[in-house]
């Protein structure tokens, strides 16, 4: 009963939050099966924009611009990915390297700070060799307020807001 009254409240804050928006992205509920964690990463995900590949049903996959049934069907089969550049190499398979970076920008793998390699960290969407050499030099990361503090010194809030979806600890 629990789950079935957390998956109904959590179905109401993404209703109100994606009216409040203004913009219209596709919403997409939990089941009641989904554990607390589980259902809060959904919901980090989805309000953001940013699905994580690595959890993502076919349904999801291809309802965004740039996916095809095909590709939806192969990101799932590859599903969990080791890291992002595992989810890059599939996506690789079918798309150019312009067509790939603009999935990346709504579907991807979160980057583990503290154990990312360059490469990793080179596929979050709007990266520059400048944050590169910034997201490396304040290893390791305690918590994400620390992210938000050193990264913050570099870019606006609105940026450090942006690369949060990219990145995880």
């Amino acid at each position: 009963m629990r789950k079935l009254a957390f998956a109904a409240a959590l179905t109401g804050s993404i209703f109100a939050l994606s009216a409040c928006s203004g913009e219209t992205e596709e919403v997409v509920t939990t089941d009641d099966t989904a554990t607390g964690a589980e259902a809060e990463t959904v919901e980090a995900t989805e309000t953001a924009g940013v699905i994580d590949a690595g959890t993502a049903t076919a349904e999801q996959l291809a309802g965004i611009d740039g996916i095809s049934q095909e590709l939806a069907a192969a990101i799932v089969a590859g599903q969990p990915y080791a890291d992002v550049t595992a989810f890059n190499a599939v996506l690789m398979e079918t798309l150019s390297e312009d067509e790939a970076a603009a999935v990346r920008e709504r579907v991807f793998v979160p980057v583990n700070l503290n154990e990312a390699t360059e490469e990793q960290i080179r596929l979050i969407p709007g990266m520059t060799d400048k944050m590169v050499h910034e997201f490396e030099e304040y290893r390791p990361y305690e918590d994400m307020a620390e992210f938000d503090r050193e990264i913050g010194k570099y870019v606006d809030e609105t940026e450090v807001a942006r690369f949060r979806n990219y990145v995880t600890l």
